[in-house]
């Protein structure tokens, strides 16, 4: 069995709903990590008033035991403070660069209160919430994730670092930034386009270390992991660029300065790179190295100074909707693709490993890493 997960729920719904299969059976979960995850995503410099409502905390409905998984489908909810869905306006005039017109045009529906509500980027603090679990399965395996950003709108951090160092100085800067100095000035941006009631935009990078070689395939488009990492994370709203490893820049070279030369380590027994060009992905599987990718997420739809619309009752011209939102959320939108490839990480390690209960994937775990040390 494959993991796969559902979510339900509307932004000022009564809460927000995953449902997830396939997680083996015997995980222990930690409910506070899932929390923490959440609380994770609902910072940043640039986050809106809707973050100073909510605090977002994880009820298990299912498929759990004395902290355990069972085997069977787990059931997570996010109650929302801000639940009033019934009594809020009807609203008539899109938002550029929102799904509210394409959404209303779709459903042939004149109140755009019923697209806006479910279209809305609250939706993913669910999907974190399913990211969480596999992340609690993908570290009994070593598998670990991070997310730094490294643009918002001009500004541009160009600081190269290793893993443990990213995540120490990211965790400790306002936008979650490796370069301290490049995050004051990231700030000062965010900060430059609220007193001028507009949004900014950017490009983060996420960072997956320990997955083993051997995750996803070439035989089927459809298990080319670098091609679900890409769906995955160009489903999160407002996302509209993704490449791995040196991504466009490789158009730009030669093969011989893009391919990453092959070493072997003897003093680690196995097969190495000195460069990662190809972001830990090649053929659509995992090379043993660390998988990078960057994604470049567009400036919140939604502006205090609106822009020029259309109502589409009257046809007149208007200015667009001003709902509630966001600056920046770029180092948001970096933590929630974590999650969302935490998920497509954990299925292909099932889809490798199988096992109904952790104890058994361990196992076929164990035989294969031994059987890549003896190649």
């Amino acid at each position: 069995m494959n993991i796969r997960y559902l979510t339900a729920g509307e932004s000022h719904g009564k809460a927000l709903v995953s449902i997830i299969e396939g997680i083996p059976k015997g995980l222990k979960l930690d409910i506070g990590f899932i929390d923490e995850e959440l609380a994770r995503r609902m910072k940043g410099f640039g986050r809106g008033g809707r973050m100073l409502i909510e605090k977002d905390k994880v009820e298990i409905l299912s498929g759990t035991r004395k902290g355990k998984t069972l085997g069977s489908p787990i059931a997570l909810l996010i109650r929302n403070r801000d639940f009033k869905i019934e009594i809020l306006p009807s609203i008539s005039c899109p938002r550029p660069g929102h799904a509210d017109l394409a959404g209303a045009l779709k459903f042939g529906e004149r109140d755009i209160r019923d697209i806006l509500e479910r279209a809305s980027a609250r939706e993913t603090a669910s999907r974190v919430a399913a990211g969480a679990l596999t992340k609690t399965l993908l570290k009994e395996f070593g598998i670990s994730f991070l997310s730094h950003v490294i643009m918002i709108g001009m500004v541009k951090s160009e600081k190269r670092l290793a893993f443990d160092k990213i995540r120490f100085f990211a965790e400790k800067s306002p936008v979650r930034c490796a370069d301290k100095d490049i995050s004051r000035l990231m700030c000062s941006e965010i900060k430059k386009a609220a007193n001028s009631g507009d949004t900014l935009g950017g490009v983060f990078e996420v960072i997956i270390n320990g997955a083993p070689p051997g995750l996803g395939s070439y035989t089927q488009w459809d298990r080319r992991l670098d091609g679900n990492l890409a769906r995955a994370v160009m489903s999160i709203p407002g996302v509209k660029g993704f490449e791995i490893g040196s991504g466009f820049e490789a158009a730009l070279s030669r093969g011989s300065r893009v391919h990453d030369k092959i070493f072997f380590d003897n003093k680690r027994n196995r097969f190495s790179r000195k460069s990662n060009n190809a972001g830990g992905i090649e053929g659509g599987i995992t090379n043993g190295e660390d998988i990078i990718f960057r994604a470049a997420m567009k400036p919140i739809a939604t502006l205090k100074k609106p822009l020029d619309s259309v109502d589409i009752n009257t046809k007149k011209c208007k200015k667009a909707q001003v709902e509630r939102a966001d600056v920046c959320v770029v180092p948001s939108c970096g933590v929630i693709a974590e999650s969302v490839c935490a998920i497509e990480i954990a299925c292909a390690m099932v889809e490798k490993f199988g096992g109904d209960s952790i104890s058994e994937m361990k196992r076929n775990y164990e035989g294969y890493m031994k059987q890549l040390r003896e190649i």
